[in-house]
């Protein structure tokens, strides 16, 4: 693997996050005013004037922006406004476990059943079970995911009884928000591999392992399908990306304790320090997902190794 492009993905992903860290701290400071929220309107001038320098607001931007920096560097965004002065960082590292469960879990269930539902839809190019299976993935990628949500807990958890509407616990609290967070990607997956799978039936080297006598679903399975997943390696950045930043509104709908609802709560309530906290995190996952698609990538194309 070379050692050239291992370096430019890094350094391309330290300016990202130095990137975001400044969009963070930019707009935690012209979308509110942080010592009205800590005081509360019957602050005295001298407790504000107290606070101002408390927190370092006398300062310049540029000042202020290389603490923040310096601060975050050592895992230190402030205090909670509203979880009783948590330390912000603490309070989004005990809520990503269940995120990034709940992401491992639609994401697995989806990459499953959108390989064998874009295979299916490939082999049978042209029939009706090519047009059903394109037409889930048409669903899938329209259905508003809140909508969506609703409407399982209506009646898969009201009406049928059959899972919890919400909380987090066994397996069985997995299914609906899993099922919920993954319909998107599960069509992105199910049209990926259905046109890559089309192009390798097409190709020279499935036409010679058919002519040597090879079993139609070795081809199609060991041969074809080898070939088609690069595509798929290739966007899952992009769908763990989806997962987390769909989070936001699937952990709302299910009560899910995760950083997606955490957001949620500390945007309702102002919490800049949390809100800065979740931010940076989501975004040091989405840029770590990325980093290790592409060492993936560079490992099983040597396409891209030749070109390091």
């Amino acid at each position: 693997m070379p050692a050239k492009l291992i370096l430019i993905r890094l350094v391309e992903a330290f300016f990202a996050l130095l990137l975001m860290s400044l969009v963070v701290f930019l707009l935690s400071r012209i979308t509110g005013d942080p010592v009205a929220l800590l005081l509360g309107d019957n602050a005295t001038e001298a407790d504000k004037v107290a606070m101002i320098r408390e927190l370092g607001l006398d300062q310049s931007l540029a000042a202020q922006y290389w603490h923040f920096l310096a601060n975050a560097l050592q895992g230190d965004f402030g205090r909670s406004v509203a979880a009783g002065r948590e330390p912000a960082l603490d309070l989004v590292l005990s809520r990503l476990p269940a995120s990034l469960s709940l992401a491992a879990v639609a994401l697995a269930s989806t990459m499953l059943v959108g390989i064998v539902l874009g295979v299916l839809a490939a082999v049978t190019h042209g029939t009706a079970a090519d047009v059903g299976i394109r037409l889930i993935a048409l669903i899938g990628q329209s259905v508003p995911s809140f909508w969506l949500g609703i409407v399982l807990i209506y009646l898969v958890a009201v009406q049928w009884g059959l899972l919890p509407t919400s909380g987090y616990g066994g397996p069985a609290h997995y299914v609906l928000p899993a099922a919920t967070l993954g319909l998107f990607t599960l069509a992105a997956i199910t049209r990926l591999v259905r046109a890559s799978m089309l192009d390798a039936l097409g190709s020279e080297y499935v036409k010679l392992a058919r002519i040597k006598g090879i079993s139609e679903a070795a081809v199609i399975w060991r041969h074809a399908l080898s070939n088609s997943l690069i595509p798929v390696v290739t966007f899952m950045g992009t769908f763990f990306a989806t997962m987390i930043t769909g989070a936001v509104v699937v952990e709302t709908v299910f009560a899910w304790p995760g950083i997606g609802r955490l957001a949620y709560e500390s945007i309702l309530s102002r919490d800049f320090p949390v809100i800065q906290a979740v931010v940076l995190v989501i975004t040091a996952l989405f840029i770590l997902a990325n980093l290790l698609v592409d060492f993936l990538y560079l490992a099983i194309d040597p396409r891209m190794r030749e070109k390091g």
